[in-house]
């Protein structure tokens, strides 16, 4: 009963003709029979009016539709004497908006179910006395109480407990002891995942089997699930686009079926046949399949991994002909390997380590990450630093106790000192330059390899119809162009910044061009490509919000799979629209020659739109994209 009256208030359209119906079923089998024409065609007419008045508003609006073939159809249909046939057209109207709620709610349900994984809850922990008897968790020091809150009122510092099974609510600091976590929602690892004390661990990641002890890091709007939230929700919101693609087919497909019908009506002079047409040539649920075919989509991407922010972006995928590439953390792993450090004359290895790993803490670089986990390995404390500044592309500069340290590309730290000398580098490796207000300190070597799958996933691109490759990267061309060769990219544009790579992109033909790319200094050129594609796993949260898709695994060949999904998708939204307009169009020539009643055509045409959406609908399907092990990630 309470289903039945929730579908009463979300579609009493649909209820209200459905009642017309039934009381115009019922007065048939009563002595005031001649009635039942009046009522339901006086239903049908006026349902006609109202979607009269609608059509005239999307027309001022700019949007041609079919309504005006729904709206032509009741009216002939009733002017003839066939109104059960009109009620029936009126079913299928009212009927479109539950039929498209059921269909869209089918094909976003992998989006959907990333929002409902988000935390909701926190258990915060008041440094208080706790009375007696309060049942604190084991985990939780003595002398602690809890609380239980939403997700919103944690605020930075505050010290959380985390149940075993539980979702880390925001990011936070690990306190204690190592822990397990599972973080399969985010970056796609099955594994589980061990983070150590004081590490930083993601929100929306499942902790293990202990209870823990963490302090925030950051809010809920700005945590890494949040994030991934407000690109969903963003994903979801964006239907305008895909609607366009079955417009193209409205003003076509409505001028063909109004021919059709006055050619029946003129050859055979019954007007009957001219509502006998136009009875099976009302597909609006129809096209209803070109969204739901895009909202399969992107549905079918994110159970990959991957966020699509509209129909628009699947289309713009599927005619992809240019791919440009970064390189730090998008071709290569984004896990560099310290491997020499070269102090210059009188300057120590642990001096030249310490100054520039006190700055790099400050640098948002998938380097920078290494340089500081390098020196920590060695036992090495860190400077305090008075402020800090990061150079998108070229380094970071923090004030310390000595004086300015830069780190960061050697055109860069040479405009500060003057006597840097470039190192010799051996293919795949890379340098960090260090100076100390004018004088130069030395070189840290680094090693980032190229991703397992970046040749391979050059290749798919290559076969799904990608025909120039690029690599725009902010390195040196030294290493720039060994990682090329290593992913089969001829193509190379080296030591770029941020205005450049927009600049490369706006004039890479052919179009459309998809550009790859996980940093902060990528956020302008990924804006400014035709489709975007952030690798957000750990990259920035500026790409992620310029890109068009972005990846919640660490692993490059989502782009393949982005591509593929955009190609797949199209092709089944057009093969909807076409299966509904030939079907359409057939019963449409069968009806002219007077060998279809309206009524049984009117049912025809449901069953019709029915199929032609259960087929749209199998662009949900798709092998879901797994990620092996994959590990953590300026020059770029």
């Amino acid at each position: 009963m309470n289903f039945i009256v929730r579908g009463a208030k979300a579609y009493p359209a649909v209820v209200l003709t459905l009642i017309v119906g039934a009381v115009g079923l019922a007065l048939l089998a009563t002595p005031w029979r001649d009635s039942a024409p009046w009522l339901v065609g006086g239903y049908a007419l006026v349902i006609a009016a109202w979607q009269a008045y609608e059509m005239v508003r999307q027309l001022l609006r700019g949007h041609a539709g079919l309504d005006i073939l729904a709206v032509i159809a009741i009216v002939a249909a009733v002017s003839v004497g066939e109104p059960w046939a009109a009620l029936i057209v009126v079913l299928m109207i009212t009927g479109g908006e539950a039929l498209e709620d059921y269909a869209e709610n089918r094909s976003k349900q992998e989006l959907t179910a990333l929002l409902k994984r988000a935390p909701q809850q926190a258990t915060r922990l008041l440094l208080a006395p706790a009375a007696s008897g309060s049942g604190v968790p084991a985990g939780v020091a003595e002398g602690e109480r809890t609380e239980t809150v939403p997700v919103s009122e944690i605020n930075v510092g505050d010290h959380l407990l985390v149940r075993p099974g539980e979702l880390v609510p925001v990011d936070a600091i690990l306190l204690g002891g190592s822990a397990e976590f599972d973080e399969s929602s985010l970056t796609g690892e099955s594994l589980p995942v061990l983070r150590a004390a004081d590490e930083r661990v993601a929100s929306g990641v499942v902790n293990g089997s202990t209870a823990i002890t963490m302090r925030a890091a950051a809010t809920s709007k700005d945590s890494k699930y949040q994030q991934i939230v407000d690109l969903v929700e963003q994903a979801q919101g964006s239907r305008a686009k895909t609607v366009r693609l079955a417009d193209r087919y409205a003003l076509p497909f409505t001028i063909v079926a109004l021919v059709i019908a006055g050619a029946a009506w003129l050859v055979s002079g019954d007007p009957v046949r001219f509502a006998e047409v136009l009875v099976v040539a009302t597909p609006c649920p129809l096209l209803i399949a070109a969204p739901v075919a895009f909202l399969g989509g992107m549905s079918r991407a994110a159970k990959s991994g991957l966020i699509v922010k509209g129909g628009g972006t699947l289309e713009q995928l599927a005619k992809v002909r240019s791919a440009a590439f970064d390189k730090t953390g998008t071709l290569t792993t984004g896990k560099p390997e310290p491997r020499d450090v070269r102090p210059a004359a009188g300057v120590s290895e642990e001096e030249l380590l310490q100054l520039a790993a006190s700055a790099e803490v400050y640098s948002s670089h998938v380097l920078a990450s290494a340089v500081v986990g390098a020196v920590k390995a060695r036992g090495i404390a860190l400077l305090p630093v008075e402020s800090a500044a990061e150079s998108a592309t070229n380094g970071v500069e923090a004030v310390v106790a000595a004086g300015t340290v830069r780190v960061g590309k050697p055109s860069w730290v040479a405009q500060a000192a003057p006597d840097l000398r470039v190192t010799a580098l051996d293919a795949g490796e890379l340098a960090i330059y260090v100076a100390l207000d004018d004088r130069f300190l030395g070189t840290l070597v680094m090693r980032d390899e190229l991703r397992p799958e970046a040749p391979e996933v050059l290749r798919e691109l290559r076969g799904l119809g990608v025909e120039r490759f690029a690599m725009v990267t902010g390195d040196v061309p030294a290493t720039a162009n060994a990682m090329a060769a290593q992913a089969g990219i001829d193509e190379v544009y080296a030591e770029c910044s941020p205005a450049d790579k927009v600049r490369i992109a706006s004039e890479l033909q052919p179009r459309p061009l998809i550009m790859v790319g996980d940093g902060l200094n990528d956020a302008p050129v990924l804006a400014a490509a035709d489709v975007g594609f952030a690798m957000g796993a750990r990259g920035s949260t500026a790409a992620s919000e310029s890109a068009d898709v972005v990846n919640r695994f660490d692993r490059i060949d989502g782009v393949g799979e982005a591509v593929r999904i955009g190609k797949d998708t199209v092709r089944i939204a057009l093969e909807s629209i076409w299966m509904g307009i030939a079907v359409s169009v057939g019963l449409m020539l069968v009806a002219a020659f007077g060998f279809l009643p309206a009524i049984v055509g009117a049912w025809m045409q449901e069953v019709v739109d029915l199929v032609a959406i259960l087929w749209a609908l199998r662009a949900i399907r798709g092998k879901r994209r797994t990620s092996p092990d994959s590990g953590a990630g300026r020059v770029g």
